[in-house]
């Protein structure tokens, strides 16, 4: 049996055109998300058009009972992994204090928790005869403190931080880990929404999706350590590292505390 990259947040827009470039690549895959209709269409679509070997499991990767369901499934049918793409993520735009404890939670454990679990178990079930390859969807956010963003961006900081620690365990055992760091993507009506509030700068810095998956599995493949798509964003990331935090954290909540306003305003929302 051959061994499968497995995908997180697979129907989503990031995760879709990762599941697209693999399959395009030849790769057999494992994918999962919430949705199993939204799954089948999906693996259907791929196996037929790029004759690879797809199989889907749904989870609720915030439940711990759903994620230990779907492990448990991965062991019964002896599945070996040599990639694991980790797209699953979420955030709530807006002040701190008009966070639920609920919302709070959401992010933590798909973002932190999911992640740490998925990645925890695919190293066990992973095929030791090929280099293993890992990618943790993090974000530009994760270089700086963000007003309006301050539980996404320390939650992708968490990630950044983490991948880079991995790569230097994985390096012995012949692994690899890449940290995917993009900034926006128009993935949503909700995530176009929030670029076009940006006004240029949001354009400008705005990538597609497949061409951010094709690039970053090239860049994983290579073995390098951080991807952040753009020549646009790679210098605002230069030029961040250069401004002491406070200040950054001062100028990004002015620009984002008004484009949110302008996004409640498009929205109608008091």
């Amino acid at each position: 049996m051959g061994s499968y990259v497995c995908i997180t947040g697979a129907t989503g827009g990031l995760g879709r055109a990762f599941a697209v470039e693999c399959a395009l690549r030849g790769w057999d895959l494992v994918l999962t998300d919430l949705s199993v209709e939204a799954l089948a269409n999906l693996a259907t679509a791929l196996s037929v058009t790029y004759e690879v070997k797809v199989r889907y499991y749904p989870c609720d990767l915030t439940d711990n009972a759903s994620r230990k369901a779907m492990f448990e499934a991965f062991r019964q049918s002896n599945l070996t992994f040599w990639s694991l793409i980790n797209v699953a993520g979420v955030d709530y735009e807006g002040p701190f204090t008009e966070r639920t404890l609920e919302q709070i939670r959401e992010v933590i454990r798909l973002n932190i928790e999911a992640n740490l679990e998925m990645t925890r178990t695919i190293l066990d079930l992973r095929d030791e005869s090929k280099e293993f390859r890992l990618i943790n969807v993090s974000s530009l956010a994760s270089f700086y403190p963000m007003p309006v963003k301050a539980i996404y961006a320390a939650s992708k900081r968490f990630l950044l931080d983490f991948s880079l620690a991995l790569r230097e365990e994985l390096r012995p055992r012949g692994g690899t880990v890449t940290t995917l760091c993009p900034a926006g993507m128009p993935t949503t009506a909700g995530a176009i929404c929030r670029i076009n509030a940006q006004g240029l700068m949001g354009r400008i810095t705005t990538k597609n999706v497949g061409y951010v998956a094709a690039r970053t599995l090239d860049h994983a493949l290579k073995g390098h350590s951080i991807y952040i798509p753009g020549l646009v964003n790679r210098i605002l990331r230069m030029m961040g590292g250069l401004i002491p935090p406070t200040l950054v954290a001062h100028l990004i909540g002015h620009r984002w505390g008004g484009a949110y306003q302008r996004v409640m305003k498009t929205a109608n929302i008091p």
